[in-house]
């Protein structure tokens, strides 16, 4: 089913909300390991030197170049085998950042914030200065490594240039229903799935050994190398799912997991597709709920008419998209996408409400600025990896979904449990670029086997509007773990400002600790 356009990604807000900064060292090289137990055959790879050094050059967007700015922070890349089961052939390399321990170290706290194609460098750069004095600074040098194909991990996943990303995104070609309708959508996603394996160094080759099976074996070189014999992960919304598969390919190396904003693991990608829809549903009503109690706001005064307002607003974009300069025009998918944006945190309610009232106005740009933070487009118009490896990823970690008549029916689902993402046009059939993907799926759900593996902590937050609250007591449960729910309107919480949660999770990651049996913050 569409994962490409209509639905949308699970990457953390984080990078968007929390302050950005990191690193000018010396180049300086260093060698920790191998510590911990070394599979045969893979011995030049566990005991290599990382030559640490200033991170400037490991800057592909604007997000990591204003955050690799400060002082305190420093990067290398970690050779990995291309495909693990010919390891004396091609390599490709993974882009790592650290910030030391400033007290009595413990050792590595390994970071990745999600997506999938999130930049798990950005992520500890815009971390690692807030926490630095604090408990988590002072124990833990704080590392944040980019998946094999992300950001500045080489060779990095390309598939549309700039112009055909804004191309896209300006065609609405996603809410046609009808034959020719479905015929285009389908056209345009073999194109893509064709060009990100012509436009992909390595091609094929890498595409199939891009998801979670080949990125954890890359997380355990990456602990040995760090001179860590066992590793403590901190995982936010797809990076849950990194965790929870390194718990089970390598049971007997893992020290502590943090999972925030859990994926359920047993659960398809159209199950999975249409209970985000329905979180965004809650978010969309809470927003709605907060915006009608106040003055100006742009949909209006009675909640109960929220989203045929909203509606109203945006599903003319359909075929008038608004200008917004620069030759751009805000379409349909873009304001939703700015929606969608906004509803990750309440931080950005009022931006949204903004832009509704906007685009009352025939005025676009607050929308399309938030859909820009979205698909990571900087001002120069140059877009990250994100959201190519998103697609690239999800096509090699799921199933692929091909029957048409399952395909309709969740997008039903979808209209009635997030209406206002309803575009009032009948559903599509068409089927995503994972249909046509050159190479087959390496994982699929399932529970994993987790025997001997410490108790990991897992955050779920009651009204989260990406990854859903039951989905973290699926996670606890099938991590033999402890649930700490946090009662809130955003996705993912550790380390964003709330004591409580902090509070909780620092124990524990620092000696243990789990919180009490059903606590809450």
């Amino acid at each position: 089913m569409p994962v490409r356009k209509r639905y949308l990604s699970l990457a953390t807000c984080l990078l968007a909300l929390v302050g950005l900064v990191a690193c000018t060292q010396d180049s300086s090289q260093e060698s920790s390991g191998p510590v911990g137990p070394v599979p045969q055959g893979l011995e030049r790879f566990y005991s290599q030197s990382l030559d640490w050094g200033a991170c400037d050059s490991y800057a592909t967007s604007e997000n990591a170049r204003a955050a690799f700015q400060a002082d305190g922070l420093e990067c290398a890349r970690l050779t990995v085998p291309l495909n693990y089961s010919e390891p004396g052939g091609t390599t490709i390399t993974i882009g790592v950042l650290r910030q030391r321990a400033s007290g009595e170290r413990i050792g590595s706290l390994v970071l990745n914030p999600g997506g999938p194609g999130a930049s798990g460098m950005t992520a500890a750069a815009s971390m690692a200065p807030s926490v630095a004095s604090r408990p988590l600074g002072q124990r833990f040098d704080i590392v944040g490594f980019d998946p094999r194909g992300i950001g500045a991990s080489e060779p990095a996943v390309r598939c549309l240039t700039g112009a055909e990303r804004d191309a896209d995104r300006s065609d609405d070609g996603e809410v046609d229903g009808t034959p020719q309708g479905v015929a285009g959508q389908e056209a345009e996603e073999r194109d893509f799935a064709r060009k990100c394996a012509e436009r992909t160094e390595h091609g094929e080759q890498l595409l199939a050994h891009l998801g979670s099976r080949d990125v954890v074996r890359d997380l355990d070189v990456l602990r040995s190398v760090l001179g860590d014999e066992k590793l403590t992960y901190l995982g936010y919304s797809y990076g849950t799912r990194i965790g929870y598969t390194y718990a089970e390919r390598f049971p007997r190396n893992v020290r502590a997991m943090v999972l925030d904003g859990a994926l359920d693991p047993e659960q398809d990608i159209v199950e999975s597709l249409v209970d985000q829809g329905e979180g965004f549903g809650k978010a969309f009503t809470e927003f709605a709920a907060s915006c009608t109690a106040k003055p100006g706001c742009a949909l209006g005064t009675d909640p109960a008419g929220a989203t045929k307002a909203y509606q109203d607003l945006v599903r003319p974009l359909i075929e008038n998209p608004v200008p917004v300069g620069d030759g751009r025009r805000l379409s349909y998918e873009d304001a939703t996408t700015g929606t969608i944006q906004a509803l990750y945190s309440e931080q950005l309610w009022g931006s949204l409400n903004t832009g509704l009232a906007e685009l009352r106005q025939g005025r676009g740009s607050t929308l399309m600025a938030l859909a820009d933070m979205y698909n990571e487009r900087g001002r120069d118009g140059r877009y990250s990896t994100t959201q190519d490896a998103f697609i690239a990823i999800r096509c090699v970690d799921d199933p692929r979904v091909t029957d048409r008549a399952k395909i309709l029916e969740a997008q039903r689902r979808y209209a009635a449990v997030a209406p206002f993402l309803d575009p009032g046009t009948p559903p599509s059939s068409a089927r995503d670029a994972c249909t046509f993907w050159p190479v087959p799926n390496t994982s699929e759900p399932h529970l994993p086997d987790v025997q001997g593996v410490p108790p990991a902590l897992v955050i779920s937050t009651t009204n989260d509007p990406a990854t859903p609250y039951q989905a973290g007591v699926q996670l606890a449960k099938a991590m033999n773990g402890r649930l700490l729910t946090f009662e809130g309107n955003q996705h993912t919480v550790f380390l964003q400002g709330n004591t409580c949660v902090d509070r909780a999770g620092t124990a524990y990651l620092i000696d243990g600790t789990l919180p009490p049996e059903g606590k809450r913050c």
